[in-house]
Formats: structure tokens, C-alpha cells, sequence
């Protein structure tokens, strides 16, 4: 596993970074609460990135924290909390598909967010098939990535793992399901 020093590194070598990054010793902290009202603001999609364990018995977790990253070659990142069993299980096996849900799976949202805490088997309830990775799939989301996991980065007290998508689908139907002001809902777009 490797740290934001690494990552920084990386990004130097790789790509033109500019003086403006600050270092450890610039670097404020902000107040709690207004950073989360802040990003509290930010729209995002909502995910259900998923994995095997090591039995092969399928798991997964509701997942704001997701982006592409590279079209050649194929890169997306997630973020994914240390200490979380998730966490665990991408790094023991390598691998994660990340699903794209659909509005009208606001339940399965919150199943695997955890909001369900009486449901243990989260899967009894969506049914899966399996990517090429073996990662499971929902059924009816508007879009998935099958991943290898290609880089993992520490920071703070999250992991950023960039996968390498093997795999990937998406429909031209439905509207996604978005998180916003600690509130879910959808995407409408202005009439033109």
C-alpha cells in the first residue's frame, strides 16, 4: 500500500504538478462541520462497489468517492475507508466492480450503506451476476466497471485504489440516482 507521499511522487514524474500543492507544514485544518456542510453541497452519484471474500461470498458498500481517471489506459478511482471490511477485501483480492445505480434503487442505496442494519445478506435482496473478475454485478444499474486493482494509496484514513477496468457496461435508459445535501434524489435536466 502506498501513501499521498507516493501519489504525489507519482503525479510528479508522470505529469506537470505546480508549486501550488501545499506541504505538510502549510496546511490548516479546517473545521469539521464546515467541511462537511461544505461537501454536503456536492452532488454525486451514488455506487455500490463490490467484491468477493476469500470464501467467495459476495460483499459490497454504498460509494460516493468514485471518478475516471485515465482513457488510455482504462483507470477509475474509488476511496474506500480503512478499518471498513470492503477495505479489506479489495485489498486481499485484488479486484472490485463498481455499480452505477438507477434512481428507482434508492433501497439498495441504502441496503448496502449499511441503513439496513437488520438485512444481513445484502445480495438475498438484489441477485447478482458475476463480471469477469468474479466481482458481482446488480441487476438493471444503469452502468458497471469491472476492476483490477492497479494502485493503492493511503491518505488519511481512506485508501485511493485506481482499478483497471477490464470490463464495463452502461444503458441509455433510466436516470441515476444522486446524493446531495444529505438527501438522495436524481439528475433533471434544464428544458432547452
Amino acid at each position: 500500500m502506498k501513501t499521498i507521499d507516493h501519489l504525489l511522487k507519482w503525479m510528479s514524474a508522470n505529469y506537470t504538478v505546480s508549486r501550488f500543492i501545499a506541504t505538510k507544514d502549510e496546511i490548516m485544518t479546517a473545521d469539521l462541520a464546515d467541511f462537511k456542510q461544505a461537501l454536503s453541497r456536492w452532488a454525486s452519484g451514488v455506487t455500490v462497489v463490490t467484491t468477493l471474500s476469500a470464501e467467495g461470498q459476495p460483499k459490497g458498500m454504498t460509494a460516493s468517492s468514485f471518478t475516471s481517471v485515465s482513457i488510455n489506459p482504462l483507470l477509475i478511482l474509488i476511496c474506500v475507508k480503512q478499518g471498513l471490511y470492503t477495505h479489506q477485501l479489495i485489498t486481499q483480492s485484488g479486484f472490485f466492480a463498481v455499480n452505477i445505480l438507477a434512481h428507482s434503487q434508492i433501497e439498495w442505496g441504502k441496503l448496502f450503506a449499511g441503513m439496513m442494519p437488520e438485512i444481513e445478506d445484502r445480495f438475498v435482496h438484489t441477485g447478482y451476476t458475476q463480471a469477469v473478475t468474479g466481482a458481482p454485478i446488480l441487476p438493471d444499474v444503469i452502468g458497471w466497471v469491472d476492476c483490477r486493482v492497479h494502485q493503492a494509496f493511503e491518505s488519511g484514513d481512506h485508501t485511493i485504489f485506481v482499478g483497471d477496468v477490464v470490463a464495463a457496461h452502461g444503458t441509455t435508459e433510466g436516470q441515476p440516482l444522486i446524493y446531495t445535501s444529505r438527501a438522495w434524489g436524481t439528475f433533471q435536466a434544464p428544458e432547452s
